[in-house]
C-alpha cells in the first residue's frame, strides 16, 4: 500500500513515499501455510540452481576464450531487430533465418533471452554476455533499480518483449521454412516454451526476470504487458494455429494448462476496493498478490494502461467466459468509465509535457490511480508520490507516459463483448 505522510493533503502536494518491494525468499515462504510451502520452496531452489548454472556456463566459456570480462553484445529493441509484422514469405528468406540463427546463439542455458539485444547482428561469440548493459543511468543511493549483481542483470526475462518475441519469430521461421532444415530452431523454440513453464509461479503468475533476480523483478509483472505477452503466446500455442501448427499435442496441452493457471492468477489479483473489483496494478507481490512498487517512480496503484490490455485479453481469448470471468470484465470496465478524465489534455508545452485545461478534450486516463481514493498519483525518481503531475521533476514528467487515451480501444471492444455475453438476470 502507499505509505502516506500525515494522511491525504490538498491537491498539489506530496502524498506519500514509494516503498520497496520484497524479494522472494525462503524466510518469506516459511510464513505460508505448510501445505503451500513445498511448491514455493521447490520453485525457489530450482531458480537458484538455474541461476548458478547459467553463470557457470558463461564463466567456463570465458576461461576457454582466455578473457576475464564478458564481451558486451549489441543493444537494440525487440521490435526493431526481430520484426513480427512481415509477410509470411519473408520468414522463409535469408534475412529472417539469419535473425533466427542469432536468436538461437543468444538463448540462455535456462532457455530464455535477455532484453534489448540486437538480434539482427552477429551470432553470439563464446564469452559474450547474454544481455547488454541494461543498467539505469539514474541510479542513486537505495535506488529500487540497483541490481544485486550489476554484471548479471536481466539474463532471462519477459521485460520489453524479451523471450516472447524470440519464441514468436522462431515459430514464424519454422512455419515458413518448407523443406529447409529447422532442427536448431525447433529445439530453441521448445526450450523457450519450457522456460516459460519453469518460470511460472505456483500461483500462475510470472516474474519479470527468471531465474529470479530479487527486488521488484520477482513481482508478478503486468508492467509493459509482460505477462499478457506470455499469455498470448500460450493461448496461440495451445490452439496450434497458423505458425504454431507444428507444435506437438503434448506441448499444446502444457500451454493450455499454463494459460489456465495464469488466468486464475489474473482473476485473483484484481484489486478489490471498498468491496468492489476494480482493475490491476503494474505488479503484485508473488506470495500475497497485493500491489507492490517497481522502479522508484512506479507505485503500488491501480494502473490503467496495463489493465486495459488485461481486459482485452480476457475479452478476446475467452470465447466462453465463466460467470466469475464475466464479473471481472464488467467490474473493471465500469471502473474505467468512472475514471475517465475530460477537459484536460497531456501535451507538450514550452516547459515540457504538462496536463493543461482543454475544453472538450477527453477522455484520457491517468496511468496510476490511488487505491481507495481513485485519485491520480504520480511518482518521481526520489520515490516521492504526488497528486499533481506538474509537480514532478522535469526528467520524470517528460520521460514517462502519465496520461493516455489507450483504454478507449478496450471500452469499444467491451461494447461488442457485452452484446456477445448478455448479463444473466
Amino acid at each position: 500500500m502507499l505509505i502516506l505522510m500525515g494522511g491525504l493533503a490538498a491537491f498539489g502536494s506530496t502524498v506519500g513515499t514509494n516503498p520497496p518491494t520484497q524479494s522472494l525468499t525462503r524466510g518469506r515462504i516459511a510464513q505460508l501455510s505448510l501445505d503451500q510451502q513445498h511448491a514455493w520452496l521447490l520453485y525457489l531452489d530450482r531458480s537458484q540452481k538455474q541461476r548458478q548454472a547459467d553463470k557457470k556456463f558463461l564463466h567456463a566459456e570465458m576461461v576457454r576464450a582466455g578473457i576475464h570480462v564478458p564481451i558486451e553484445p549489441p543493444h537494440d529493441y525487440s521490435a526493431r531487430s526481430m520484426p513480427l509484422d512481415r509477410v509470411e514469405a519473408w520468414y522463409g528468406g535469408e534475412e529472417a533465418r539469419h535473425i533466427a540463427d542469432v536468436i538461437v546463439s543468444f538463448q540462455t542455458p535456462a532457455g530464455g533471452w535477455g532484453k534489448n539485444l540486437a538480434m539482427n547482428k552477429e551470432p553470439r561469440h563464446p564469452g559474450e554476455a547474454f544481455a547488454p548493459d541494461n543498467l539505469s543511468h539514474f541510479l542513486g543511493s537505495g535506488d529500487f533499480d540497483t541490481p544485486a549483481e550489476p554484471n548479471w542483470n536481466y539474463v532471462g526475462t519477459i521485460d520489453n518483449d524479451a523471450t516472447t518475441t524470440e519464441i514468436r519469430l522462431l515459430a514464424k521461421v519454422i512455419a515458413a521454412a518448407g523443406n529447409a532444415d529447422t532442427s536448431s530452431y525447433r529445439a530453441a523454440f521448445a526450450r523457450g516454451a519450457d522456460y516459460l513453464f519453469k518460470a511460472q509461479y505456483p500461483n500462475g503468475g510470472w516474474p519479470q526476470v527468471w531465474p529470479l533476480e530479487g527486488g521488484y523483478h520477482d513481482a508478478v509483472t503486468y508492467n509493459d504487458d509482460a505477462m499478457v505477452e506470455v499469455m498470448e503466446i500460450l493461448h496461440d500455442l495451445a490452439d496450434g494455429k497458423d505458425e504454431f501448427s507444428f507444435a506437438s499435442q503434448r506441448l499444446r496441452k502444457r500451454a493450455a494448462e499454463s494459460f489456465e493457471r495464469g488466468l486464475q492468477c489474473i482473476l485473483a489479483s484484481q484489486i478489490v476496493s471498498d468491496g468492489k473489483r476494480t482493475v490491476w496494478p503494474q505488479q503484485d507481490d508473488p506470495l500475497t498478490l497485493k500491489p507492490v512498487s517497481a522502479r522508484n517512480f512506479e507505485p503500488p496503484a491501480q494502473c490503467t494502461s496495463e489493465s486495459a490490455t488485461l481486459l482485452l485479453l480476457l475479452m478476446e481469448d475467452l470465447p466462453h467466459p465463466s460467470r466469475e470471468e464475466q464479473r471481472s470484465v464488467r467490474s473493471a470496465a465500469a471502473w474505467f468509465e468512472k475514471a475517465e478524465i475530460y477537459g484536460q489534455s497531456w501535451q507538450r508545452t514550452a516547459e515540457g509535457r504538462k496536463l493543461v485545461p482543454s475544453p472538450g478534450a477527453g477522455p484520457i486516463w491517468a496511468r496510476y490511480v490511488q487505491i481507495g481514493s481513485d485519485r491520480p498519483i504520480f511518482g518521481d525518481r526520489d520515490k516521492s508520490i504526488h497528486d499533481d503531475v506538474n509537480e514532478l521533476s522535469a526528467e520524470r514528467r517528460n520521460g514517462y507516459r502519465w496520461y493516455s487515451g489507450d483504454p478507449l480501444r478496450m471500452l469499444a471492444r467491451f461494447k461488442t463483448w457485452e452484446e456477445e455475453h448478455p448479463e444473466s438476470r
